[in-house]
């Protein structure tokens, strides 16, 4: 799951934006292949005089906190291209709007997160295939967590 807590001023963002914004970061994730129902979005809104850069108050500053537990980011190619896709996606949000703006992203093992009482399947598992496809959690099998294009042994091309 990624979980998007987005602390913004009152008043940044409408109920459509927010809506806009949860559905262009889904897809992104979407088209990793991970199930939408991974993505969670939390908007907090800040008062007036909540927030401070550097000692001082900002009431323009929007603060992305992103934890992703389902996908981890490898190497610093990979990491730097999806930081900036994720800039590009918030940009009309936060830049055209002027706005300062900070993402982080913490990557909790995927070994310590679970939905509704199940631990995600496996990534390119069987199971992960359904989830996708079902768009929710739900009990699978030992053999569902198996690849979906699993080869046991060299020269086996009959399925």
């Amino acid at each position: 799951m990624p979980l998007w807590k987005v602390y913004h001023p009152v008043g940044a963002f409408t109920a459509e934006d927010k809506k806009k914004l949860a559905k262009q970061v889904t897809e992104l994730y979407a088209n990793i292949p991970i199930p939408k129902f991974y993505v969670v979005f939390i908007f907090e809104e800040m008062a007036k005089d909540s927030c401070f850069v550097g000692g001082e108050p900002h009431n323009k500053f929007v603060r992305f906190k992103i934890d992703q537990m389902a996908r981890t980011t490898p190497g610093p190619v990979i990491r730097e291209w999806w930081m900036r896709t994720l800039d590009e996606v918030i940009a009309p949000f936060v830049k055209d709007r002027g706005y300062d703006w900070e993402i982080t992203i913490d990557e909790t093992p995927f070994d310590l997160w679970s939905l509704h009482g199940e631990l995600p399947p496996p990534f390119e598992s069987v199971a992960e295939k359904r989830w996708v496809k079902e768009n929710k959690a739900s009990p699978y099998t030992m053999r569902e967590k198996l690849p979906v294009n699993l080869i046991l042994a060299p020269g086996i091309s009959d399925r």
